[in-house]
């Protein structure tokens, strides 16, 4: 006869998360799952200058970083960056679309010392208004190449927000073993969230 196979709820089960698990009969069969959650770093009351992931290990295919921020200079949005390894030299480079709902833009920065993202808001935005973005760092630890993200974000302001589409190089072959995250000015204030995942292949 064949099995009856259902879906049990999440569970943790060896440290992780495992987001399902399939019955055969009285038999549990666990699925994979792609995503494993590394760290997160959630912004108290007085702020951070900066967030900063480190000792990443190199047992992924690739990274993610989930966010949603804002920072405290009175702006009503600006640029975040992020630097690999602790590397501040003229490594990297950017490219970037963009569009507010009635035009386009796009625009590039290479010999640069950092990765522009996206713009997050600033404090002549709503209170309530936060950027969000995702962020993939692609083959992050192989060492026979340079590394490449992609990233898509951005913010809506009552209908007046944004939206980046960017991709970046570092330049440079060497494991990143950790991600500094820079605000353009001030500091990310209460509430700013984010979120490091592993990426495995399948």
């Amino acid at each position: 006869m064949t099995p009856v196979y259902k879906l049990s709820a999440n569970s943790v089960k060896n440290g992780r998360t495992v987001y399902g698990s399939m019955l055969a009969g009285n038999t549990a069969y666990e699925l994979p799952t792609a995503f494993e959650s590394i760290a997160t770093v959630s912004v108290g009351s007085g702020g951070a200058a900066n967030v900063e992931f480190t000792s990443i290990p190199s047992t992924y295919t690739h990274l993610q970083i989930r966010l949603i921020a804002r920072e405290s200079a009175s702006v009503t949005n600006d640029y975040i960056y992020s630097q690999f390894n602790g590397d501040t030299a003229s490594n990297y480079a950017t490219h970037q679309l963009s569009g507010d709902g009635s035009s386009a833009g796009a625009g590039a920065f290479t010999s640069i010392a950092q990765n522009y993202l996206q713009r997050i808001t600033g404090a002549n935005t709503s209170s309530s208004i936060f950027g969000t973005m995702i962020i993939d760092i692609l083959d992050y630890a192989n060492t026979n190449k340079y590394k490449t993200i992609r990233q898509l974000g951005g913010f809506d302001a009552n209908g007046s927000g944004l939206i980046y589409f960017v991709s970046g190089l570092w330049q440079n072959t060497n494991a990143i073993t950790s991600i500094k995250i820079t605000p353009g000015q001030g500091n990310y204030v209460q509430y700013s969230h984010f979120a490091l995942y592993g990426i495995r292949s399948a």
